[in-house]
């Protein structure tokens, strides 16, 4: 019976000498590199109209492109979504069989090809007969595509990095750094802020951590809530039944006097000993610990641990009652 083939060994790297791989790696990433540079460098007022078209369309932003360049036209397409420019992907040859149909006036189409010269050429027809704003990324700028363009962006790179000169690998990078350029000066045109990308990223890790207090926190008739003479007996019974360890203390104008924890229950009881005839007002922590409603989750529970504390009282500007959020609403959002 052979024995078994010993697995192959890396080749050990030599101190001081980078081995074949990394220096091919180190030529792939400066030629790369090399054409972003040349794209920065032609940089002028032809992106600046390019924004402006994206800023002022009323519909949507359809990218398209095919092969390697469809593969980067959807990634653009949801890096636009994704920073508050609605767009989706259309694949040029699909496009041709019935997908076109997702093309609307008012949208504006950003088109992908380095050749200038694919199937995304048979779509120009309809983009003039709905009138559609058309941007380009293309490698020649004299191509057919180019020619039926509003705005040409030029992405010529000077070589690719496959050895062959054959691979899209330069120029398709080359495209993607142009439409994350893109995506970013519309996001800051826009004004778009934290905020208005935590509500596009509510799952997930960076969702979770972008999460508001005001999305979190229990409001109306599910906040905990006494008056300052309410008894004792009745304040246990809201502590209960709204199941948060806590009630508000609210005065007579409503407005948030303090708080009452089951921490504050144990201490009345071995102050007093006897607990008739106590109130609300007798046993609450005055002056509560608060949080604001557009706070982050995140600095909600930074507080909490900050003061040991497992709850925190969300007020107006009158200091009435907004919400309530507990440490366990953190933890089922997984912000813990």
């Amino acid at each position: 019976m052979p024995l078994p083939r010993k697995a192959r060994r890396p080749p050990a790297v030599r101190r001081g000498r980078a081995s074949v791989d990394v220096r091919r790696a180190r030529r792939v990433l400066a030629i790369e590199n090399a054409g972003i540079s040349a794209i920065a460098a032609r940089l002028d007022q032809r992106f600046d109209h390019a924004v402006t078209l994206l800023q002022d369309c009323r519909g949507k932003v359809v990218v398209t492109g095919l092969g390697k360049s469809g593969l980067i036209a959807r990634k653009i397409a949801a890096t636009f979504s994704s920073t508050g420019t609605p767009a989706l992907f259309m694949h040029s040859a699909e496009a041709l069989h019935g997908d076109s149909g997702m093309l609307t006036r008012g949208d504006v189409v950003v088109a992908l090809s380095y050749s200038g010269e694919t199937e995304v050429v048979q779509l120009l027809p309809l983009l003039k007969r709905l009138a559609l704003p058309l941007i380009v990324f293309t490698g020649q700028p004299r191509s057919t595509l180019a020619k039926a363009a509003d705005v040409v962006l030029d992405v010529t790179v000077p070589e690719e990095a496959c050895p062959l000169g054959l691979a899209p690998t330069a120029s398709t990078t080359a495209q993607l750094a142009l439409g994350d350029a893109l995506a970013v000066a519309l996001l800051e045109r826009r004004g778009f802020k934290i905020n208005d990308f935590a509500q596009l990223h509510p799952s997930g890790a960076l969702g979770r951590r972008l999460l508001k207090v005001d999305d979190l926190m229990h409001r109306g008739d599910a906040i905990p809530l006494v008056r300052v003479d309410t008894s004792l007996r009745e304040t246990i019974l809201e502590m209960t039944v709204k199941r948060l360890g806590i009630t508000g203390v609210i005065d007579a104008g409503g407005a948030l006097a303090g708080v009452v924890t089951d921490g504050d229950l144990r201490r009345a009881l071995e102050r007093a000993g006897e607990t008739r005839g106590l109130t609300a007002r007798d046993v609450m922590t005055a002056n509560p610990k608060l949080v604001a409603a557009e706070s982050l989750a995140a600095e909600a529970l930074a507080i909490m641990e900050r003061h040991s504390i497992t709850s925190l009282f969300i007020v107006d500007a009158a200091r009435v009652p907004l919400g309530i959020i507990h440490i366990h609403d953190l933890l089922h959002a997984n912000i813990v």
